[in-house]
C-alpha cells in the first residue's frame, strides 16, 4: 500500500503546488527547503530503487515534471536538479549492489519523502 502511495504522490504535490498562487521570481516559497530535501530523496530513491529492483519505476520523469510545475526561475531549477543529482550521486558512490542496507535505505528515504511531500500538500496546497 505505501508503494502505492509513494508511486502516486510526487504527482499529487505537482497538482497541488501548481495551484499556488503566483509570486515574484526573486520570492522564495515558504516549502522552498522541504521541496529541496524532496528533490534529494527522489533522487537517492531512483538510484536505489533501480538498482535493487532492476527496471526503472519513472522517478526522473517524475522528478522533471515536479520541477517544470514548481521551478519557473532558473536558478531554482538548478537547486533542484542538483538537489536530485546529490541524492542519486550520494547512494551511486557507496552501493554498487543491492544489499540489505540498500534496501534498509531505500524504505527509509521513501519513508521520508512520502511524509514530506504529505507535509507540503496539507500545509501548502489548496
Amino acid at each position: 500500500m505505501s508503494r502505492l502511495i509513494a508511486v502516486f504522490l510526487i504527482p499529487l504535490a505537482m497538482l497541488a503546488l501548481s495551484g499556488m498562487p503566483a509570486r515574484s521570481q526573486d520570492a522564495k516559497p515558504p516549502y522552498e527547503d522541504r521541496l529541496i530535501r524532496l528533490s534529494e530523496i527522489v533522487g537517492s530513491v531512483h538510484y536505489l530503487r533501480t538498482l535493487c529492483m532492476g527496471v526503472d519505476e519513472g522517478w526522473r520523469s517524475r522528478m522533471q515534471a515536479l520541477i517544470d510545475v514548481e521551478a519557473g526561475e532558473a536558478a531554482r531549477r538548478a537547486r533542484m536538479i542538483a538537489a536530485f543529482n546529490k541524492g542519486y550521486r550520494s547512494f551511486a558512490s557507496v552501493y554498487r549492489n543491492c544489499t540489505d542496507a540498500a534496501v534498509e535505505a531505500e524504505e527509509l528515504y521513501r519513508k521520508e519523502g512520502l511524509e514530506l511531500a504529505s507535509e507540503i500538500i496539507a500545509r501548502y496546497g489548496n
